[in-house]
């Protein structure tokens, strides 16, 4: 999947969060450590969740924007549904895990944080705006989560 639109985009958001919460859920089945396997459970189920959101966000999306065309956009790869997912996290402790999830969180938030400087049309610039906001308020209830269950 080339991204050409900002409907690409944000299909292409949604597709690593389901291949992020697919990864996570299958290093919680191979994880020795009881506490790691624990919070990898519970942020596959997150990921999972977002994802739906963001399928629920496409749909009630102005199409004006969704069709807009992203010019000044680096390539990034496409997931495919059919690659086997990453069960590294299984190896990494607590913190490691924790911190690569805030990495990619992270990583979303800054691709659009800077594509809202670039967007063309108000339409695009308020879907990123809204885009935005919704992984920020995902980044810190995950924290708060992540934050509860250290302190176990």
């Amino acid at each position: 999947m080339e991204i050409k639109t900002f409907e690409d985009l944000i299909d292409w958001t949604r597709q690593m969060h389901h291949h992020l919460s697919r990864s996570l859920h299958d290093s919680a089945g191979q994880a020795t450590n009881e506490r790691a396997a624990a919070l990898l459970d519970y942020l596959s189920s997150h990921e999972t969740r977002l994802e739906q959101a963001i399928e629920e966000f496409e749909k009630q999306a102005d199409p004006k924007a969704m069709k807009t065309r992203i010019y000044d956009y680096l390539s990034h790869k496409p997931i495919d549904s059919r690659a086997a997912s990453d069960t590294h996290y299984a190896n990494l402790d607590f913190d490691g895990i924790a911190r690569e999830i805030f990495h990619f969180h992270d990583q979303v938030m800054d691709l659009y944080d800077s594509l809202i400087g670039k967007a063309e049309i108000p339409e695009a610039k308020s879907l990123l705006e809204d885009l935005l906001a919704l992984e920020e308020h995902e980044a810190m209830r995950l924290s708060r989560q992540i934050g509860r269950m250290d302190d176990v």
